[in-house]
């Protein structure tokens, strides 16, 4: 680096200095020592303002347990599907079967992937884009859009008809194994075509993976049924079997094609990402032919106003964050108000959300599901959140979130396109390609 300045000993010396002369950093060596440091910049003051009271607040069921796994996106869309079923079905509690979407989004990333390799074979090794789509493989992760594509081509099951087991649970090693044999199917693959090899040897690569993958997860989470009974008890105590159902009959029957009327909206206010305008991100799926996964970039004012309205009219709202800011795990809320990291540590790291995404410090990560929201004067100070980390601990494992933090850290909602209003046009628009690795894609990493 031309004209790069070392630290010399004379400034190394002065920073010594700083720091012994200075009672405030003595004693906080010692406090540091011993306590956590998110629990020393605690404000117990701000966070008195987080009180779990809602004007507008949905009854919902239990909080479910993805366990894990990073099935956030799956398990967020099906408490939104359930509480409709339950409706119909006038259940107290029910749950889809995540591991049913969960077998079905991994064998058909496999081929994404697959077919991701052969696409980009012509690229060389090193290349930024094959080294993201192999070195990413598949993972838990995924957009609402892709649970859409899910369920239009393989249905909906619930819960007892294909219950989880140990490794549906706790995907790390199931994940490693596939993404181990995939990076080698994606060698040979890279190989056959780097010497000119035909096609019908490309395909027998990709069939043999897809053979040799499709036992393996079924070894994990065993063969999604084809048909079944479902079975249940109402909140009337009555006892009711129905028979002969597949999982497009039983989608077809409880929610109809209701998804086809749902779209996703980002608050992303970066320079690239204008907003009125619709983007997609390369690479970025779980089935070859299905739809693409599209967002709409919206304003943070017009974003949650369309949040509140289908509150207001009894509808719950899948949404994606960064759910690893400002989080007391204990009462269950995520506020940036309630700790003072700058008091304690010195350091100053307040950035804005445009800053964040653009120097990697924030991204989506998680989803969960809106709930409810407390209005005062007619503006949200603070949102209900129901999570899928089980039922633990208080409130029942529903969470909270201050408003100015859903500024900052909330980047995606799924909304009915009738609250888009004039908007509406603006899907048909084609949309933006942003590269693979845009902080938009993040929540399918």
């Amino acid at each position: 680096m031309k004209n790069a300045m070392p630290i010399t000993k004379e400034a190394l010396n002065d920073f010594a200095d700083s720091y012994i002369n200075d009672s405030k950093k003595q004693a906080m060596t010692h406090v540091f020592s011993k306590v956590a440091l998110n629990d020393l910049a605690f404000d117990p003051v701000a966070a008195k303002r987080m009180q779990f009271k809602f004007s507008i607040d949905h009854k919902t069921m239990s909080a479910t347990n993805q366990k894990g796994t990073g099935r956030c996106w799956l398990f967020a869309a099906t408490n939104v599907l359930r509480e409709i079923i339950a409706k119909k079905k006038n259940l107290d509690g029910f749950e889809l079967s995540q591991s049913y979407l969960a077998f079905w989004d991994k064998f058909e990333r496999i081929n994404y992937f697959l077919e991701s390799v052969i696409d980009t074979a012509h690229l060389p090794d090193g290349d930024r884009t094959v080294d993201f789509i192999i070195g990413g493989a598949i993972g838990d992760g995924g957009q609402w859009d892709m649970f859409v594509n899910i369920v239009k081509k393989y249905g909906i099951v619930p819960k007892d008809a294909m219950p989880e087991t140990f490794q549906s649970s706790a995907t790390g090693q199931l994940n490693d194994y596939i993404n181990k044999y995939l990076k080698k199917k994606a060698y040979e693959i890279r190989s056959a075509i780097a010497k000119n090899e035909d096609a019908k040897k490309v395909q027998d690569i990709k069939k043999e993976a897809l053979d040799a993958c499709f036992s393996f997860l079924c070894e994990c989470y065993t063969l999604p049924p084809a048909t079944f009974d479902f079975e249940y008890v109402t909140k009337d105590r009555e006892h009711k079997i129905e028979k002969g159902y597949t999982p497009i009959t039983f989608r077809d029957e409880m929610i109809g094609d209701m998804l086809d009327n749902y779209v996703s909206i980002i608050n992303a206010p970066t320079k690239d990402k204008p907003y009125n305008k619709t983007y997609t991100v390369s690479y970025l799926g779980n089935i070859i032919g299905a739809s693409d996964i599209v967002y709409l970039n919206l304003e943070m004012e017009e974003f949650k106003k369309i949040v509140i309205e289908q509150l207001k009219d009894g509808e719950l709202v899948w949404f994606g964050s960064d759910c690893g800011k400002c989080a007391d795990s204990a009462k269950r809320a995520w506020d940036d108000t309630q700790y003072d990291y700058t008091l304690l540590t010195g350091l100053d790291f307040k950035m804005t959300k445009e800053q964040m995404l653009d120097y990697h410090v924030s991204q989506m990560n998680h989803a969960m599901v809106i709930t409810g929201v407390n209005l005062e004067d007619d503006k949200p100070n603070r949102w209900k959140i129901e999570n899928s980390w089980g039922s633990e601990g208080i409130n029942g494992g529903y969470h909270m979130a201050s408003d100015s933090w859903f500024d900052l850290y909330v980047y995606q909602a799924v909304v009915h396109k009738k609250y888009l209003g004039d908007k509406v046009k603006l899907l048909e628009e084609k949309p933006t390609v942003l590269l693979p690795w845009d902080p938009m894609g993040s929540l399918a990493d």
